[in-house]
């Protein structure tokens, strides 16, 4: 096996999407993890364990859920970057301090690989269902980055861009995989060190005593204070000033909560990752994200034999969702189609930026296995009607 000077894997390789993920942490920078096991994830806290002590990185199994997200926040204001992974029950259990990490504005990364649910469900078996938690699970108005691999080749390359979003945008971001592709088994390609592009944490320059962890509340994004060179702040999950100390009124709240969603909604256009495939000219458009924008494929190619004009569109960045994208293809398309393991959560996205201007068509699924292609196929064949 093949690393670099510092036990980075370089070339290529044959790994399951967990370990992908783990990988493409470390080849981010990642030096502290901290997670529970939960199927299907357990492989990726699995494979970080026996690598960081080869790269100086610090793993711990914690307690519980609820530990394991607190801890990756303290760890990344220690100046670490952080990451952790869960499933089902333990994603709802870091809800709370998946907020916290939003409003002190953390940047870390949480790796959920969905099962089916609610409560302890499908354990070994696939889900996508727990896309619109991902959303909103945490109380509050905030924007939140979520995306969605569909290959072993994806966990780890989109690992390394969850890393880079975190940074930019300091904010935790959610990587939505699911079981299937977590347990695939793919050739994954680990380039050198020097040809992957990082986005490295941006520290203020500004001295102690005139600095604050909160300088910009426009929808722009405030470097962070290095712990241990002069600095004194307060960090808070309360409503705070840009010292990081609680203000209780509703002016800061209007302060702290547009900035969480503008921070966002403003770079929209720069955080949104779209696959698409012959869009133009096309009667119908099919989305899908994760092994769904996978399962799709037979299907379209199918109904294209049958001289069918199908596009699709996958949906490498889920949330925030590509609502411009999809109100200027409704004007232009018969019909759009949402595949997604569950009974239809991205698909009310959707259907909203659609507004009546063409059909919307949902395939759901209650997860446990893959869309069935022949049902894709007689929606599209059905929807150019």
């Amino acid at each position: 096996m093949k690393a670099d000077p510092q036990n980075v894997l370089v070339g290529a390789h044959y790994l399951d999407g967990n370990h992908a993920c783990g990988e493409g942490g470390i080849a981010a920078g990642c030096k502290f993890f901290a997670g529970y096991p939960i199927t299907p994830s357990t492989e990726i806290a699995e494979r970080v364990s026996r690598r960081f002590p080869l790269i100086g990185g610090v793993f711990v199994q914690m307690e519980d859920e609820l530990a394991s997200m607190n801890a990756i926040l303290g760890a990344s204001w220690g100046g670490k970057k952080s990451m952790t992974c869960t499933s089902g029950p333990g994603f709802s259990l870091m809800m709370e301090n998946f907020g916290l990490g939003l409003m002190l504005e953390t940047p870390c990364v949480l790796v959920n690989v969905q099962r089916g649910g609610p409560s302890t469900g499908l354990p070994t078996l696939p889900g996508q269902a727990d896309m619109m938690q991902a959303r909103w699970g945490s109380h509050g108005d905030y924007e939140v980055i979520a995306l969605a691999p569909d290959s072993p080749q994806e966990s780890f390359e989109l690992t390394i861009h969850a890393f880079n979003l975190s940074e930019k945008y300091r904010m935790p971001v959610l990587i939505m995989t699911d079981e299937c592709v977590g347990h695939m088994t793919e050739k994954v390609v680990i380039p050198p060190p020097e040809e992957i592009e990082l986005v490295e944490r941006k520290y203020s320059d500004v001295p102690p005593g005139e600095a604050w962890p909160y300088m910009e509340f426009d929808g722009e994004v405030s470097p962070m204070l290095p712990v241990g060179e002069g600095h004194k702040f307060h960090i808070t999950g309360l409503t705070h000033d840009i010292r990081g100390y609680p203000v209780i009124n509703s002016e800061a709240q209007h302060l702290n909560t547009r900035h969480l969603i503008d921070k966002v909604k403003k770079h929209a256009d720069d955080i949104i990752w779209l696959e698409e495939k012959d869009i133009d000219g096309a009667d119908v458009v099919v989305m899908a994200y994760g092994i769904s924008s996978r399962v799709m494929q037979p299907a379209i190619a199918k109904a294209k034999k049958e001289g069918i004009k199908v596009g699709q569109i996958k949906m490498v960045t889920v949330w925030p969702f590509p609502e411009k994208r999809v109100k200027e293809l409704a004007e232009k398309v018969k019909a759009m189609i949402m595949v997604e393991m569950n009974w239809g959560q991205v698909y009310l996205e959707m259907e909203r930026c659609i507004a009546g201007k063409c059909e919307a068509h949902l395939i759901g699924h209650g997860g446990g296995t893959v869309h069935n292609p022949e049902d894709i196929y007689n929606t599209i064949k059905e929807a150019v009607k």
